[in-house]
Parts: C-alpha cells; structure tokens; sequence
C-alpha cells in the first residue's frame, strides 16, 4: 500500500469519533497535569515554516498560512488553558519592507487577513479573557490594515485575563532605538522645582550650548578659588589685590551649580528661575524597560522557534536578555501543536524545580506556581 493510502488512512482513523474524543480527554489530562506545576508567564513565538511546509506538501503558500494560522489558534488555547498570561507572535518584521513591492504588498494583504482572522475567531480569545495588542510602528502600515487592527483590538479591548501581542511591523532594533530616544526627550526636559517632574520645558542637558556654560562655570569657580588662596583680604593685603579678589569670588559660580538656562535670544518669562534636569546617572535597565513596547507585562519567561532555524531574527533581543529561555525546533509552524510543546512546557518546568531544590530565586515564576514548586 502507498504512502499517501497509509497517510488517508491515518487521517480518517484520528478524525473519527472514538478516537476524538480519546484524544480530546487525552489533552486535557495532559493540560491539567502541567497546572500542577510551575508555568512561564510569558511566551512568545517565532512562528516559522509556513512556506517549507507549503512546498514540502505540494500545495499553495496561501495554504501553508492557513494551516499556520489554525496551528496558533490551537496553541493559543494550550496556553490559556495552561495558564500562561501572556502570548507574544512575530506577525511581519520592519525588514519585510526591504523585499520587493510586489512581495511587500502580498504580505500586508496576508497580514490583514491573519488579523480579519483573529477578530473572526474573537470566542476562543473571550472564552479566555484575552485582549489583543499590536506591538510595532503603525506609520508603516497601509490605512487599510490599520482598520483590520483597530477591529481586532477594539473586539478584545473589555478582555482582562490575559494579552495576545501581536508584534506588527516590529523589529527590536526598532523597539530598542525607540526606547532609548524617549528617555533622552524625557531628560532633556527641564524640571520645575516647585511642581515635579515633566512639567518643565524642553531643555538643553544634552545639548553643546549647555556642556559649554557648564564648563565655564567650573573654570571661574576653580579660577575664584585661586584668587582667594592668593590674595587673602586680611591685615598686610594690598588694597587693590582686595579688590580684585573681591571682583573675582563676587563672579565665581559654585562647583557643581549650573547656571540658569535661558532661552536663546532673551530672558525666561517667568524671571531668572532656577530649572533642574534629571540626572542622566538615574538611567539604568528598567528606566529603558518601562519604554519597551512590553511594558508593565511580565518578563519573557520563554521563547520558541520552529522550522529548525536557530537565530532570533531581531526578534525581542531586549526581552529575551533577562534569564529568558530559548528553544529552537526542527518541526514547522503548521505541524506545531500540544505534543510539540508539551516536552518544551515538561522541561521547563523540570529546570524550575531544579532552581527551586537549589535554593535559586524564584522571581521569573508567578505567586501560583511558587506555591506549586514549594509544594513539592
């Protein structure tokens, strides 16, 4: 008997009703047994293949992405019901756009209808409480995908219970350039010292201007300090070295006291005030975290790639920096599904226990599944 009789037949044995329904009770056996034991928070996927697939089977690159898209439904679910938080995919990289219009235009078409998909499938998302958000740069993206993504996230904007990121377009050179610019903007702004921060104007720590008046300030300080030390204004002095001393210190700014900025070209409105700035020593790994696009998620606790490629692909380079753990798969994206991802989960989980025997910390995990581990 042929290959393709025996793989007919194999399909029509797992999709009768017995077997089904074995199957079925099977998986959620499998599901509930993962509860039991520590779980990562965060998952992200590199969902890579689609088009080997397609041509290993001889059929459509369309298809191929179809039968993606019903593979991330399927592993959706194994995840919420697991009780993973947050799912994080990589849609369409920034890099997409370097490729030809013709293939540039294909993909956005094909990235409209992913997420026309996801907004089709809004009960499996609501029967887990989980809100849809589109991480990357919207300026780059066509007006009509962008009403595809304002329908798929306003269809799960009530959802609480967990978060489906979707990374569109997105690279994390991109996230991470975006990052660091807005916490220079944010200490570049001067700070009213009566109010707080951020309410100030737009100043100049960073700017040539500013470094300049800063090191003049230090050099007539230094310079006063040495008039001082030489012409001292007691008994014995000669008047006019007095003077001069006098004329000196009057017009020395203390060390470490930058003058007043003003805006070029006259004075500041509200008078000669004193403004601060942040100090750029304040700025550590989570004043950059809070500007990620993940912010106020948890931590990326795990992160796959089928189709065997082993590389990240600009992909969460910032997240995954964090203790996060990497696993590279040599099945493609349309043949992933609970049996692939249950011995990652399995051993996950196994190192969790290990960490927990050795006395490591326990932070990357959540409250529930420190319970777990400590239970047993």
């Amino acid at each position: 008997m042929s290959s393709k009789h025996l793989t007919q037949i194999r399909k029509w044995f797992l999709q009768s009703p017995p077997v089904e329904w074995a199957v079925s009770q099977l998986r959620e056996l499998l599901i509930g047994a993962l509860r039991q034991g520590p779980i990562p928070q965060h998952v992200a996927f590199v969902m890579d293949g689609n088009r080997r697939f397609a041509r290993s089977r001889q059929i459509e690159t369309v298809e191929g992405h179809n039968l993606g898209f019903e593979a991330l439904a399927k592993i959706l679910e194994v995840c919420y019901k697991s009780g993973v938080g947050t799912v994080t995919i990589y849609a369409f990289s920034i890099e997409n756009f370097n490729r030809s219009r013709h293939e540039v235009d294909a993909l956005m078409s094909l990235a409209k209808l992913r997420l026309t998909q996801l907004a089709q499938h809004g009960e499996l998302l609501s029967r887990y409480g989980a809100s849809i958000r589109v991480l990357g740069q919207r300026d780059l993206v066509k007006p009509d995908v962008l009403e595809a993504i304002d329908r798929a996230v306003a269809l799960t904007k009530d959802n609480g219970d967990a978060v489906l990121n979707v990374c569109f377009p997105y690279t994390s050179r991109d996230e991470i350039t975006t990052a660091v610019r807005g916490v220079v903007e944010d200490w570049s702004l001067r700070e009213d010292p009566d109010v707080g921060v951020g309410v100030g104007k737009r100043g100049e720590k960073f700017s040539e201007r500013h470094i300049a008046l800063n090191i003049r300030s230090r050099c007539l300080s230094a310079a006063g300090a040495q008039a001082r030390g030489l012409s001292p204004t007691g008994a014995g002095s000669d008047p006019e070295d007095a003077h001069s001393a006098a004329v000196s210190t009057s017009s020395t700014l203390q060390v470490g006291t930058p003058p007043n900025i003003l805006p070029q070209g006259g004075g500041d409105e509200e008078g000669d005030r004193e403004w601060k700035f942040p100090d750029p020593e304040a700025i550590d790994v989570q004043t950059l975290n809070w500007r990620m696009l993940t912010a106020g998620m948890p931590p990326l606790d795990l992160l796959v790639r089928t189709s065997g490629v082993e590389r990240l692909s600009d992909f969460m380079l910032w997240q995954v920096h964090d203790g996060a753990e990497v696993e590279f798969l040599e099945c493609m994206w349309p043949e992933f599904d609970l049996w692939s991802f249950l011995p990652v989960l399995v051993e996950w989980q196994w190192r969790r226990r290990k960490e927990a025997r050795e006395g490591k910390p326990m932070g990357r995990v959540g409250a529930r599944s420190q319970e777990a581990l400590k239970a047993q």
